[in-house]
């Protein structure tokens, strides 16, 4: 695992060894082993890596690495499946100097170019710089485990793992993105390609680019992406059979390491799925590491210890209080884009408490997202049922609930019909998109000042999930759902949230569900096996797991990995944010109606719930502070 960077000149100016070295420090995080800098025969490429020992600590693994005196790679990530394709191409006659991944990726794109993605088992991001070309190829993997960041103009591309590295460059200028900003209120992340800076953007998950110096020309592409059209209608027994056998598998690739490595362990499906697992192929006890709080309602730590006492792990857990808070400004800037979750805070704790004792640490992330696990596909499966017969019922049931609800008959069921009814009437992309806000339209229109919506360019973020679900080609709408989940939800909240919350602390995190051969497979699972009448999310996950995992960690409510946030925000957690948000020297004042936000910080309790509105608010003025002051 490491930290990458690179820049590249078009023009006639010279690459100096201090500007890479400017980017290389503020990754040094990602990988406190080792640092390598590749600078071209004619100082217009210059490569970058800081590098975390996982596979073949020895200095044969230095990065920027060279092969056949042609190709120069700075590489992020682990290929869980180097081992195999090492030997198929030593069998072919390929000379190896190391035991590491990275030189078997170098080896692959000298066999087979860009088509060297297809054989890749892992998350990567990684620059090829071929020197007899001339050209650059980069790439990120097919689920976005690992990121990848770049700035363009006419004489200038730089690229990095963090967008921190690429505002070292005095041609990068700092300016906020306002219409990204403006979504991020609806999605609490900054939706790809955009990162909300100006002029820097993302490549999205399963796409590569290739930069032709000589032409000054830059291209992307598609490589992969999930493919929900092909299901397979099987047994119960067989689709069980199939999803613990995959998982097993990519469980096992994922135990390759020449470091000790651990678990991060909620009690929940997912993670206790990975330690069981784990527990199988593992010779010694697997170190387990769980989050715990004293308010029972969101404490999960009763369920660790029973996975914990059940497969003889050797377990650690830390509670968390609202006085944690206090390292929030710190991990705003270390997710350096507009980023609301706030589980951030937990994942980043449990992070450290790991990296006492292990340098990597396998989770459960995935799961949800490929099993149906969120209470939202259970309402988009409503949806999909009810629609056709809504669209017989509204017009009698709108005026009649309308002139009912006004009455002491039931009103409030017929208030509660109507809003039903109306909220009916909306394409289904938007419903979903409803359940998954933080703020709505409605909502912005009231937050937002003139300054900020006269930047925002007008589109409504409701337009942007319609346009995912309509070229995602799938017929069912619930497919489009876990479409959008697994493209941008998972890549840009989940996966962004383990990712810098383990490498700000240099632990490399890894993730068996989202292995793309899991993915592959649970695409073509039917809907109706993943949602059971309604009800039962994660069905067949959960009969497949009911011999590797208790009962009563599998269906239990689900809770969620994340902060209380509507019990923090009545106590500290309020003043804090009423002392940030309102300050004279607020950098948001111009972008939002102070009146609303102290509306929602005197009204809030924890049945009125303004908690992760206020959140989004609160970090995102931080982010302000942290890059624009």
């Amino acid at each position: 695992m490491c930290g990458i960077a690179g820049k590249i000149y078009f023009n006639s100016l010279i690459l100096q060894e201090k500007e890479l070295l400017a980017m290389a420090k503020k990754i040094v995080h990602r990988g406190p082993d080792d640092q390598g800098i590749y600078i071209s025969q004619n100082k217009k490429v210059g490569l970058v890596n800081r590098r975390l020992a996982i596979i073949d600590l020895s200095a044969k693994g230095h990065q920027p690495m060279q092969f056949n005196n042609r190709y120069w790679i700075t590489f992020n990530g682990e290929i869980y499946n180097f081992q195999s394709l090492k030997k198929r191409l030593q069998r072919e006659g390929v000379k190896f100097k190391s035991n590491t991944d990275t030189e078997v990726i170098l080896a692959l794109y000298a066999k087979f170019g860009v088509k060297c993605l297809n054989h890749l088992r892992g998350m990567f991001a990684f620059a090829i710089y071929d020197e007899k070309q001339n050209s650059l190829f980069l790439a990120r993997d097919r689920i976005g485990k690992k990121p990848l960041k770049y700035f363009i103009d006419g004489n200038t591309f730089i690229f990095a793992s963090e967008l921190k590295a690429i505002i070292t460059q005095k041609e990068v200028k700092r300016t906020p993105d306002y219409e990204a900003i403006y979504h991020y209120l609806t999605f609490g992340y900054i939706h790809p390609p955009r990162t909300g800076f100006v002029g820097i953007n993302k490549l999205e998950p399963g796409h590569y680019l290739i930069l032709d110096l000589k032409k000054r020309n830059l291209v992307k592409r598609q490589y992969w992406e999930p493919d929900f059209s092909k299901k397979l209608y099987l047994s119960e027994n067989e689709w069980k059979d199939m999803i613990v056998n995959e998982l097993a598998e990519a469980t096992k690739l994922r135990l390759i390491s020449d470091v000790p490595l651990g678990a991060f362990l909620s009690g929940g499906v997912d993670s206790s799925a990975v330690v069981a697992l784990m527990a199988r192929y593992s010779k010694k006890p697997v170190r387990t590491f769980t989050i715990g709080f004293k308010d029972k309602v969101y404490d999960e730590s009763e369920y660790a210890q029973r996975i914990s006492k059940m497969y003889n792990t050797d377990h650690s857990e830390i509670f968390v209080e609202p006085e944690n808070i206090e390292i929030l400004p710190e991990l705003v800037y270390q997710y350096e884009e507009p980023y609301a979750d706030a589980s951030s805070v937990v994942t980043y704790m449990v992070s450290k408490l790991a990296r006492s004792e292990v340098t990597v640490a396998l989770n459960g992330d995935g799961g949800d997202e490929l099993f149906a696990g969120y209470d939202r596909y259970r309402r988009i499966a409503r949806d999909v049922f009810l629609d056709h017969i809504e669209k017989i019922i509204r017009p009698v049931g709108i005026p009649l609930s309308s002139l009912l609800s006004g009455t002491h008959i039931a009103s409030k069921f017929w208030l509660r019909s109507g809003k039903f009814l109306q909220k009916s009437m909306l394409p289904l992309a938007d419903r979903f998109a409803s359940y998954v806000e933080y703020f709505s339209e409605t909502d912005k229109q009231k937050l937002a000042l003139s300054y900020f919506t006269d930047n925002a360019g007008g589109q409504s973020s409701y337009e942007i999930v319609r346009n995912v679900f309509k070229d995602s080609g799938y017929i069912d709408p619930r497919d489009e759902a876990l479409y959008w989940d697994l493209t941008k939800y998972l890549p840009e909240d989940l996966l962004v949230k383990v990712d810098i919350a383990s490498m700000s602390v240099g632990l490399e995190a890894r993730s068996p569900f989202i292995d793309h051969k899991v993915v592959e497979l649970a695409c073509q699972i039917p809907f109706d096996l993943k949602v059971r009448n309604f009800k039962v999310n994660k069905y067949i996950l959960k009969k497949a797991l009911e011999d590797l995992v208790p009962y009563d960690n599998l269906y239990r409510k689900k809770v969620g990995f994340s902060i209380p946030l509507d019990k923090w925000f009545t106590g500290k957690l309020n003043k804090y944010s009423e002392s940030v948000l309102l300050d004279k020297n607020a950098k948001t004042r111009n972008l939002f109606n102070q009146k609303e936000i102290k509306r929602m910080l005197k009204s809030h309790t924890e049945k009125t719930d303004f908690g992760p509105k206020l959140w989004s608010l609160l970090t995102l003025e931080l982010w302000f502070k942290n890059f624009f002051d």
